[in-house]
């Protein structure tokens, strides 16, 4: 019953609510700032790439800019690029992805406010550290009793949806694949995690940082070569490969079924909720990692923070897919006609990519190179959400309830590795599409500070 019932809200939160303010809040960005995702891409490769380093050293407060970029492509590149893509394209067929592309290229006018934000709303502690995020840009937003209670209906959704049960699904991926590559049992899996999880979480913001920029370049770099293996040879394929994502994107009843009406709005819908949780934009989530930059200018971490959202989708999220689609369904592939027959009941979100990838390196070799991959990817994330949920329960409970945090946060992650709850997914993605209203609304109070801060960047590139 409650399951049924959350799915519920969760149907209509995804394919109403969540499109309009993902999409409205892209799209008023791209216009307010002019297309900043544009203009000042370049300007963040150079920042990002010109200070690349993964030897960031220590700061006694806060992060480098690129180690708080790295926290926050390590949030974002999780389950959601390899399953949650699989389960987005299985939905709503190639097309999908297309429409992901499209909530990601606002996303990166999105992500540019809430980092820009992020940075002028911040807070420094007695102690020196930073206390920036949503819940601070909100209280901006909407001073008093009304600012206060999205706030705090804020940190709650997010405490919730990526500190405790967010963790646990990522695990349960992890667990999952293991087993089903190296015949590892899964609860070993969770032992392991809870033990490297608890010394990083015991080493505070300035251990996960250091962990973080090293591990997020290691991890792109395994997926990306053998993402890239894959594609030289299905090369043939691939011209075909992009005709079905813009063919069906447009056309999606043509191979998942229904109405014309009823198939748009399932592509279009999968796109938008799993780019959310792909790419995080507009959430609310990465902002956290942003405020912890030691920079003074809030536009620099702005247009890096573009490039998180570009890493995610159109380099990470479209490797993956591109290997789907080039092996399952190009060239007369096992789905090529549709989901019919027995290859469509076997194949599920959760094995799409080993089986894809199992199709061109071998049955073997592609589980386990997608079993490796999903744990850098996965771990990664429960480091970022971590810090997330922890900001904000000390938000709410002040440092005290810090240390309560770590402990049940640790008993999720191993919970998740022992149990395979729907429940617990269909909560998740609640929570995630709820943290969306308050910091959209805060987001579209806050034009003005953000275009303020882009003002003078624009009519300085404007004259060059």
């Amino acid at each position: 019953m409650l399951l049924e019932l959350v799915q519920t809200v969760n149907t209509y939160l995804s394919d109403y609510i969540l499109v309009f303010l993902l999409v409205g809040v892209g799209l008023w960005y791209t216009v307010r700032t002019r297309f900043v995702q544009v203009r000042c891409f370049g300007e963040g490769m150079r920042k990002l790439f010109g200070n690349l380093s993964l030897r960031g050293g220590s700061h006694e407060h806060g992060m480098s800019s690129f180690q708080a970029l790295s926290t926050a492509i390590a949030a974002q590149v999780g389950t959601g690029n390899i399953v949650g893509s699989a389960g987005a394209i299985l939905a709503g067929g190639p097309g999908a992805i297309f429409w992901m592309w499209v909530i990601a290229f606002f996303g990166m006018a999105t992500i540019y406010a809430e980092a820009t934000l992020a940075i002028q709303t911040r807070r420094k502690g007695g102690d020196g550290s930073y206390h920036g995020g949503p819940v601070y840009y909100i209280t901006t937003a909407f001073p008093g009793p009304f600012g206060r209670f999205l706030a705090g209906f804020f940190a709650v959704a997010i405490i919730l949806a990526l500190g405790c049960m967010g963790c646990m699904v990522q695990s349960n991926s992890i667990g999952a694949t293991f087993q089903t590559a190296f015949g590892v049992p899964s609860w070993m899996v969770g032992v392991v995690l809870v033990v490297i999880c608890g010394f990083i979480f015991l080493g505070g913001i300035r251990r996960l940082a250091a962990v973080n920029e090293k591990l997020v370049p290691v991890m792109a770099v395994i997926f990306l070569l053998g993402a890239v293996a894959v594609l030289v040879l299905r090369a043939r394929y691939i011209p075909e490969t992009f005709g079905l994502i813009f063919r069906y994107a447009f056309q999606p009843q043509a191979i998942i079924g229904g109405s014309f009406g009823a198939a748009l709005k399932t592509a279009v819908s999968q796109g938008a909720k799993r780019g959310l949780f792909s790419n995080e934009a507009g959430m609310g989530s990465t902002p956290h990692a942003h405020a912890q930059a030691n920079v003074t200018d809030p536009h620099d971490q702005g247009v890096v923070a573009m490039v998180s959202v570009f890493i995610d989708t159109f380099v990470v999220l479209t490797l993956n897919a591109l290997v789907i689609i080039s092996t399952l369904y190009a060239g007369g592939g096992p789905l090529a006609e549709g989901y019919v027959g027995q290859a469509a009941a076997q194949l599920n979100s959760a094995n799409l990519a080993q089986t894809a990838f199992g199709s061109v390196l071998g049955a073997g070799a592609g589980s386990a190179f997608v079993a490796v991959c999903l744990f850098f990817f996965a771990f990664s994330t429960i480091l970022g959400w971590n810090l997330f949920g922890k900001l904000n329960v000390i938000y709410l409970f002040g440092q005290k309830g810090a240390t309560v945090y770590t402990v049940v946060a640790l008993a999720f992650i191993f919970l998740g590795t022992v149990t395979s709850n729907e429940l617990v997914w269909a909560l998740t993605d609640m929570f995630n599409f709820l943290m969306v209203i308050p910091n959209a609304l805060a987001l579209f109070a806050l034009s003005g500070m953000v275009r303020r801060t882009t003002h003078g960047v624009g009519e300085r590139l404007g004259g060059r």
